[in-house]
């Protein structure tokens, strides 16, 4: 068997006023053939698992082309397209018996509140209704019947933060290679509750979500049930197919998959009082930090996550430590500007930089402040532990590290980089245990990485483009109505 394998992933945040074009893929990943290969082979992501599947269930993977950026604004629709046409074009070509596409479920464009079931759309217009197609998506799509439509199986990760990416991507092999042979009938089933899931209620290890999560697992061992996903969905996209998802495929039984689907969409909505999740203000979080006694304490800025596609240079945290007479943090900040002058300076120089604020003021006022360069850095890692995001090698941009007074630590970096791995601290000399504050700008992906430190874990509702209560944006395209919003 030859199998296309390809990947097209964009957590796309429509409240980010910046299109994600070309750049950002190129600065990140956009490859294709061997090149494909060298990236992703190793890789604990789903095309890892793509790979390492064609060796154990014995066929031969045709590396197409795969595209992943950085959470952001909405994809641009030139880039969407060039992308779509690529995968059309490749895939003709390429005489496959299947097809293997990595999606992330959130893209949306300009033009399409659907980028993902466009996507799928158009593929399934170039190659027609037979090629069978076996989708992986991210635990956070918002997914649309749309793209059910377009694919024979679409499974999601079962972790938040996500540390089974690779397994996923074993799942969907399987499933597609029994498709092949003849030995399934994939049925599939949406059911989607009236309901926005709050990211902080979204670590699967834990209450309200994890007895969920338990329940999608053992229905997989049901009798006719060929695979489960539950999707708690992605509430920084305003798009009318935007919230929880469950997907059940059965085996030539549609029936049996929406039943299975629909009982435990109801389940989840009768447990919706249970995801609500009130969290501190900046003032209280940083003085409780101050005073914990467990190091270091981690200081979660939920407002300016940057894996939720948020500016990344918010200032709120940082002006606060600073306010109340923080020592030993860091704080990371995108402040490709300052970097270079750091650059100019050189190290061991001083330096007086005004960062943050330049993507938008959302995320609180651009701040005045003066530190001596300590580092020059070029800013790619390699992480050698399975993390959220499924990414070995990770890219920061030039990167300059700032001493502070108070020897606090100023990360600045040119690319918007999510705090997935300890990497982004370590290769530039940081020892993470060492130090007495750190600020994530995450919500829980950060956790893979950073709860094995032990120390104090303060979340905070920080303003932004990905803060947590809903009340602070103005939706207009979502179905209504919609709890909690309703």
């Amino acid at each position: 068997m030859r199998i296309a394998v390809a990947g097209f992933m964009h957590e796309s945040n429509t409240f980010h006023p910046v299109l994600t074009g070309r750049a950002a893929f190129v600065e990140q990943s956009l490859t294709r053939g061997n090149e494909l290969l060298d990236e992703w082979r190793d890789s604990p992501h789903e095309i890892g698992g793509f790979l390492e599947a064609s060796r154990v269930e014995g066929f031969e993977p045709v590396p197409l082309v795969v595209a992943w950026a950085t959470p952001g604004g909405p994809v641009a629709d030139d880039f969407f397209d060039e992308i779509a046409a690529e995968l059309c074009d490749a895939l003709r070509a390429s005489q496959a018996d299947g097809l293997l596409l990595a999606l992330h479920g959130a893209m949306v464009t300009p033009s399409q509140w659907d980028a993902d079931g466009e996507f799928l759309a158009r593929v399934r217009r170039a190659v027609g209704p037979e090629l069978p197609i076996v989708v992986t998506l991210d635990l956070h799509g918002n997914i649309s019947q749309r793209l059910v439509d377009g694919c024979d199986v679409a499974v999601a990760y079962r972790t938040c933060p996500h540390i089974d990416q690779r397994e996923c991507g074993l799942r969907a092999a399987s499933l597609l290679v029994r498709q092949l042979r003849g030995t399934i009938r994939p049925r599939m089933a949406l059911a989607k509750p009236p309901m926005l899931l709050n990211i902080m209620a979204h670590d699967t290890s834990l209450p309200p979500l994890r007895p969920f999560v338990d329940a999608i697992r053992a229905l997989e061992h049901q009798s006719g049930i060929l695979a489960a996903s539950l999707l708690p969905g992605f509430a920084y996209a305003d798009v009318p197919h935007m919230g929880p998802s469950v997907l059940v495929a059965a085996d030539g039984d549609p029936a049996l998959a929406h039943r299975a689907a629909d009982t435990l969409a109801d389940d989840l909505w009768q447990a919706r009082e249970s995801f609500l999740k009130p969290l501190p203000d900046p003032a209280s979080a940083v003085a409780q930090a101050l005073l914990a006694e467990r190091l270091p304490v981690v200081l979660v800025d939920t407002g300016d996550n940057v894996g939720g596609g948020s500016a990344g240079d918010g200032t709120t945290l940082l002006r606060e430590l600073l306010r109340q007479g923080a020592s030993a943090s860091v704080v990371c900040l995108f402040a490709p500007d300052e970097v270079r002058l750091c650059s100019a300076v050189g190290v061991d120089g001083e330096v007086s930089l005004i960062v943050g604020g330049k993507v938008d003021r959302l995320h609180g006022e651009p701040l005045p402040v003066t530190g001596r360069v300590r580092l020059l850095h070029e800013g790619t890692y390699i992480e050698p532990e399975v993390r959220h995001g499924g990414r070995r090698v990770n890219r920061m941009g030039a990167t300059a590290l700032v001493e502070l007074p108070g020897h606090n630590l100023l990360v600045l970096h040119s690319l918007r980089h999510p705090p997935f791995s300890l990497g982004q601290l370590t290769c530039l000399g940081i020892r993470p245990r060492e130090q007495r504050i750190l600020v994530v700008k995450a919500a829980i992906a950060y956790k893979a990485a950073y709860a094995p430190l032990g120390g104090t874990i303060v979340e905070v509702d920080t303003p932004g483009l990905t803060a947590v209560n809903p009340e602070r944006f103005s939706y207009r395209h979502v179905r209504r109505p919609l709890y909690p919003l309703d």
